[in-house]
């Protein structure tokens, strides 16, 4: 098999095992660029608290959150850890978003994917993982977004090698893979849900694993 087809053997293991996934949890896309921001090293859970304790104030609003005091901002999002930093992270973002773009997302994404993600990456405290899940969650752009769970995935099954690069692995799903939102979108997930599952990072549930027919396969597909 190529490059190609063994992504998609990939993603129709895991399609059919899991089903959809129905990403990105959220009502407004403001509401995906804070949920982006907060999950960094939380659980989704965790995450849910924080933003729902916004809600209950009225606070999930870019205006709103400008205005907010960090300290108040730091209580509200507690719940996601590393509170003290996520809250100026947070703000960093809000502020960007108000002072430039008058508060909306619409504006930035009207820049285009590449413009959008640069101009993203001058925010200080987002990484590139953020950036890609604000601008395909929230901006329905066609770009994938790597995280551990993907590169553990791929390098368990020797797919890349352990030194592979965020934009190495980037560049392998959407130079071989149709540029597709909906495709990124379900498939990011479904690496996810498999990470979480069966790839975990101690005790690895490979026996039971949908992609364990891959350990015979010995694709080292980025080399």
């Amino acid at each position: 098999m190529n490059i190609s087809e063994v992504l998609m053997e990939i993603y129709k293991s895991l399609y059919t095992y899991f089903g959809p996934q129905n990403w990105w949890p959220a009502d407004t896309p403001f509401e995906v660029c804070v949920g982006a921001i907060l999950t960094q090293n939380a659980n989704w859970k965790n995450v849910k608290r924080a933003i729902e304790n916004l809600k209950k104030e009225n606070l999930l609003d870019p205006f709103k959150i400008y205005k907010l005091s960090l300290e108040k901002l730091t209580q509200l999002i507690k719940p996601t850890g590393f509170y003290n930093v996520k809250a100026k992270r947070l703000k960093n973002f809000v502020k960007f978003l108000v002072e430039k773009y008058q508060g909306e997302l619409d504006a930035l994404f009207s820049k285009g994917l590449y413009e959008a993600r640069k101009e993203l990456f001058s925010i200080k405290g987002l990484g590139k993982e953020t950036v890609d899940s604000i601008l395909l969650y929230a901006g329905n752009f066609p770009i994938f977004i790597v995280d551990a769970y993907t590169y553990r995935i791929l390098n368990r099954h020797l797919l890349i090698p352990e030194e592979t690069t965020y934009d190495e692995i980037q560049a392998l799903f959407m130079e071989n893979l149709p540029h597709d939102p909906k495709l990124f979108n379900e498939f990011h997930a479904l690496l996810v849900a498999c990470g979480k599952n069966f790839c975990k990072k101690k005790e690895p549930l490979c026996n039971l694993c949908p992609l364990n027919y891959l350990h015979t396969t010995k694709h080292v597909i980025l080399e």
